[in-house]
């Protein structure tokens, strides 16, 4: 059973996750943040939320400025809830993270589930 990460602990997983990000992608990326929330979150089926993506991507953007930036959320108690140890907690981190901004460059879930294979 995986023993509860600090904040401080999870935070440097998610460092860990986005440093796996090319640098060219994470050039690419614009006005867009990555936030920590220490919850369990659900969905409407009642299924577990790892990240979430909240904004406008980058392929439908259109006369975009002066607005508040996207939002990646990674939510650890949903993360820890499924993993079984550090290093389960560690990957899960890193393909949330990319998930997430594949989101953000416009891929629906189909399109990330090809980029998967």
């Amino acid at each position: 059973m995986l023993k509860r990460l600090n904040n401080q602990e999870f935070e440097e997983l998610v460092k860990d996750g986005i440093d796996l990000v090319p640098e060219k992608i994470l050039k690419k990326m614009e006005n867009v943040e990555i936030c920590l929330e220490d919850k369990l979150y659900k969905n409407k089926d009642n299924s577990l939320v790892l990240g979430l993506y909240q904004g406008v991507p980058k392929t439908v953007r259109t006369n975009y400025g002066q607005v508040l930036p996207d939002k990646i959320t990674i939510f650890k108690g949903s993360i820890e809830k499924i993993a079984r140890n550090k290093e389960e907690v560690k990957r899960i981190v890193a393909e949330t993270i990319h998930h997430e901004i594949a989101h953000h460059f416009g891929f629906s879930e189909e399109g990330i589930k090809k980029l998967n294979k």
